[in-house]
């Protein structure tokens, strides 16, 4: 059970699932489809590497790793942020799936198969993300592990940010009266700094790759 609200909590659902569609029986040539994907995306899959200009054999230093995932927030990076000479590409990762597929070039843009890593040249410990290429569901812990796993932990501030629909937000007002784009924020209990947003209410949640 969440002891907060905005806890991300594992626990088994079938919500979404159509009654008619957990009746249709799958025919042949639906297993035969499902199993060419399926290996087709194992044979593939090792196409999700990190690589970093920095020794992998250390963990790189982080203070604050911001991660935009979608095109809006990996647009609002590039528009806002990025639009300077103050950072330097230092990393990759590259994915392939059913929506994304890698290709073999080498110069790597944040397109649909890549996410690119920034470092803040006046501050090393200053990391960014973009990620606005597809993470299917099945490749983000893979992705998590990659990406988490080539950087210190202790003392690291991670800041995700995401976009969804304005149709999506449940609030009590009609969505046709709000003023969007807003912005609301999650935080963890171990955030003890001034949010600089109002936190996003019940029952909104966060999906996919930023709730992972």
């Amino acid at each position: 059970m969440a002891t907060f609200f905005g806890e991300v909590v594992v626990a088994p659902s079938r919500a979404g699932l159509d009654e008619e569609e957990e009746a249709r029986e799958e025919t042949p040539e639906d297993r035969e489809i499902r199993r060419e994907i399926e290996k087709k995306r194992y044979r593939r899959r090792g196409r999700l590497r990190l690589e970093i200009r920095e020794s992998a054999e250390e963990p790189l230093v982080c203070s604050r790793f911001i991660v935009a995932i979608g095109r809006n927030a990996a647009a609002f990076l590039s528009s806002f942020i990025l639009d300077s000479v103050c950072w330097e590409v230092v990393g990759v990762v590259k994915l392939w799936n059913e929506w994304c597929r890698t290709s073999s070039t080498t110069n790597v843009l944040p397109t649909d198969s890549f996410c690119l890593f920034y470092r803040l040249i006046s501050d090393p410990t200053v990391l960014l993300c973009q990620c606005s290429c597809y993470v299917a569901e099945d490749q983000q812990f893979q992705w998590l592990e990659k990406v988490f796993g080539s950087m210190q932990k202790k003392g690291l501030q991670v800041t995700i940010l995401s976009t969804c629909p304005v149709a999506d937000y449940k609030t009590q007002e009609s969505t046709l009266t709000l003023v969007s784009p807003f912005l609301k924020a999650l935080k963890t209990k171990e955030f003890q700094e001034q949010v600089c947003c109002p936190l996003l209410e019940q029952p909104n949640i966060v999906r996919d790759l930023p709730a992972a």
